[in-house]
């Protein structure tokens, strides 16, 4: 399978947008790849994900093992004690590292509602705030229209009934306002915008990373939903993500991949 059909959007917006947190960039042709991309903690629980999607496997386990598996990667100090714990309780959490972990739902679910019940049991093990809840099922259900054909307009009108975000401002009008928050509330909209007002996957990358501090966190959820609605990412940012994924995830991505391909409509 070619890196291209590869379903590493949100990795490698992680990977990208990770370079560059702390930037904030008033046009969107800056380098894109300025230093050798690397993973945070969004793309080790983007893998658990589909490894437990992969082989029905409970999503807490998942998430520890692999937690436990890749240490150092910049995990919340909640999250990094739930990680730790024998028995992990869920911690009231609206913090948007659970959108960041979401996005492979979108790719396995046969019906939206069935898209919105699964992120739901992803997400309530730890993030079980109604803020985090939402901001995980607003993101899952977006890769699952996306990857389903929708176009943005439909994409835009099913997550701001569904949901309540205000998905009317573009880029241009919230960048100069913008300040990156953890909380889903805030992010998570940011993200969705930057991938409707995207023109391909590179640009929506781009568009997220633009809005600055937090930027991988934004360039993680856009990326996620960019790919399943462009289907593909150019070899010279897939490449280089690919290349720094141990053999362990790369084959978790590539058997993922090959099960639920980005060609596949329900």
């Amino acid at each position: 399978m070619i890196f291209e059909k590869l379903i590493i959007g949100a990795v490698a917006g992680d990977m990208i947008g990770s370079r560059h947190t702390g930037n904030k960039f008033e046009v969107v042709d800056f380098s894109l790849l300025n230093k050798d991309p690397d993973y945070t903690a969004d793309t080790v629980l983007t893998v658990a994900t589909m490894d437990a999607l992969l082989n029905g496997r409970e999503y807490t386990t998942m998430m520890q093992a692999y937690g436990r598996r890749y240490p150092g990667r910049g995990y919340g100090a909640a999250l990094l004690r739930w990680l730790r714990q024998d028995e992990p309780k869920p911690y009231h959490s609206w913090n948007n590292g659970v959108a960041l972990r979401i996005s492979p739902i979108g790719h396995v679910c046969r019906t939206v509602n069935e898209t919105l019940e699964e992120s739901r049991k992803c997400a309530e093990i730890s993030h079980n705030h109604p803020d985090g809840i939402k901001g995980a099922q607003a993101t899952a259900a977006c890769v699952f229209l996306a990857k389903n054909g929708r176009t943005k307009e439909e994409i835009r009108s099913y997550i701001e009934t569904k949901f309540g975000y205000d998905l009317q401002k573009n880029i241009e009008i919230i960048r100069p306002e913008y300040y990156y928050d953890q909380s889903c509330e805030i992010s998570v909209p940011a993200a969705i915008i930057a991938f409707l007002d995207s023109s391909d996957y590179e640009n929506a990358i781009r568009l997220a990373i633009s809005l600055g501090d937090g930027c991988g966190s934004l360039a993680c959820i856009t990326g996620g939903i960019a790919q399943a609605f462009y289907k593909k990412i150019p070899g010279h940012i897939a490449e280089p993500v690919i290349s720094r994924l141990s053999p362990e995830m790369f084959y978790v991505i590539e058997k993922f991949s090959f099960t639920y391909p980005l060609s596949l409509f329900y």
